[in-house]
């Protein structure tokens, strides 16, 4: 199988629809999938092969799309890094994974040019690198094939956790990724006439796997913000452009700043938050100002989505994550890896198709965040109620002890959430 497949579904199924909004540029699912392409073909013609780590370093952009499919269909891996990188915390990544080629802008090209040589890197491209993206895809076919690879095989990286000491890059399979789009677009009835708002930077799994993966293996449309813009959301909703919303709970907090939000919401039929936890204050105004339930899901970079609350509407239960999804399970277990029963905090486990192989050219990290019986350790405390919603306490890492007493940093936000005078 190939992740890119997806892709090349869409685009035979849904030729002239639009993947993909930009500013006022548009690209539709057959230009897309071409661009990718010749990117493929332009790429193995540089001496790619399946397995190969090509780096992406740059913010959002429909090319930043074409050139991780068209690496995909190389057979190649997509090692995705943040565009913020830069300095020493580039130079760390960069190094430690050894990107074959990097696609990039010109703000990083100094940097990269520093590193090129004692990295391995071949080819920078960029429009004053080595390689323009424009002449590289003039060399390339508008025919092409996605390369079989193995269902198991890496098809994407993406970079966890802090960046000092070893990197910890998590090694995400072609199947890994599919079953995540899949739950994803089932748990949120996606078709292609939806039109998600995308602000998300796409090396990090909400905007990669969650948004862009999601939105294109069901054919919809990316609306690509480079970063959140109330009033440019504003009046894409107003106008009907967007019908799904993927923000984080800070996001949400400053939309119910909105006077008349509900009268501005346009065609807007859904909500999600990820990355943070989302206070139940908040998830009760939102749906009292809008009529819409911000739902949720418990996931990370490792493997996602693991819980989604609700794909029923009405068994939305404010305050948890909600349920394990098809295919996924989940425990709770002690600091020893012991099974608890329900209500008992513990760390939350879990193992399935979307979970990571490993973290790329590290085993100590990768042999600490599995059991010896291959369930993931997510490093999060929580707790089953008596119907297996889940809810996550806070961060194993984070817990503070005072008085002798057990205190996480989520009670005292929720706390403060419901004070009127803090905004």
């Amino acid at each position: 199988m190939n992740l890119a497949s997806n892709l090349e579904k869409s685009a035979y199924f849904f030729p002239e629809r639009v993947a993909v909004c930009e500013n006022d540029r548009t690209i539709t699912y057959r230009q897309l999938n071409e661009q990718a392409n010749q990117i493929a073909t332009s790429l193995i013609q540089m001496g790619v092969g399946p397995g190969d780590l090509i780096g992406l370093l740059a913010p959002n952009s429909m090319d930043w799309i074409a050139f991780y499919f068209g690496v995909l269909k190389a057979g190649a891996v997509a090692i995705t890094f943040s565009s913020l990188l830069k300095g020493d915390e580039l130079a760390l990544l960069v190094g430690y994974s050894k990107p074959k080629i990097v696609f990039t802008y010109d703000e990083k090209l100094n940097d990269l040019f520093r590193l090129k040589d004692s990295c391995g890197i071949e080819k920078i491209i960029s429009p004053n690198g080595d390689l323009d993206l424009i002449r590289m895809t003039e060399t390339g076919s508008l025919s092409f094939k996605a390369i079989e690879r193995d269902r198991a095989d890496t098809a994407a990286i993406l970079f966890t956790g802090g960046t000092t000491g070893t990197p910890k890059g998590a090694m995400l399979t072609h199947e890994g990724i599919n079953f995540s789009s899949v739950s994803i677009a089932y748990f949120e009835r996606s078709t292609e006439n939806d039109r998600a708002l995308c602000f998300m930077p796409f090396n990090h799994v909400f905007g990669q796997i969650h948004i862009m993966n999601g939105t294109i293996l069901t054919g919809g449309c990316l609306e690509i913000l480079p970063s959140f813009n109330i009033d440019q959301v504003l009046e894409w909703m107003a106008a009907g452009r967007i019908t799904k919303c993927f923000a984080v709970p800070t996001i949400y907090v400053r939309m119910l700043s909105i006077d008349d939000l509900r009268s501005r919401l346009g065609k807007l039929r859904y909500c999600f938050s990820a990355a943070a936890s989302l206070p139940k204050e908040i998830v009760k105004q939102w749906k009292e100002r809008t009529g819409i339930t911000i739902s949720e899901s418990y996931g990370m970079t490792e493997g996602m989505p693991v819980t989604y609350n609700h794909y029923y509407p009405d068994r939305h239960v404010v305050g948890s994550v909600g349920q394990a999804i098809h295919g996924v399970e989940v425990q709770i277990r002690d600091a020893s890896g012991h099974l608890l029963e329900q209500g008992q905090e513990g760390e939350i486990c879990f193992r399935g198709r979307n979970v990571m192989k490993g973290y790329l050219n590290n085993l100590e990290a990768t042999q600490s965040a599995f059991w010896k019986d291959d369930w993931l350790r997510s490093g999060d405390i929580g707790l089953f109620d008596s119907e297996s919603y889940l809810y996550v306490v806070d961060r194993l890492k984070d817990l503070i002890i005072t008085g002798g007493e057990n205190v996480y940093p989520r009670e005292v936000e929720e706390a403060l959430y419901i004070r009127p005078e803090i905004q």
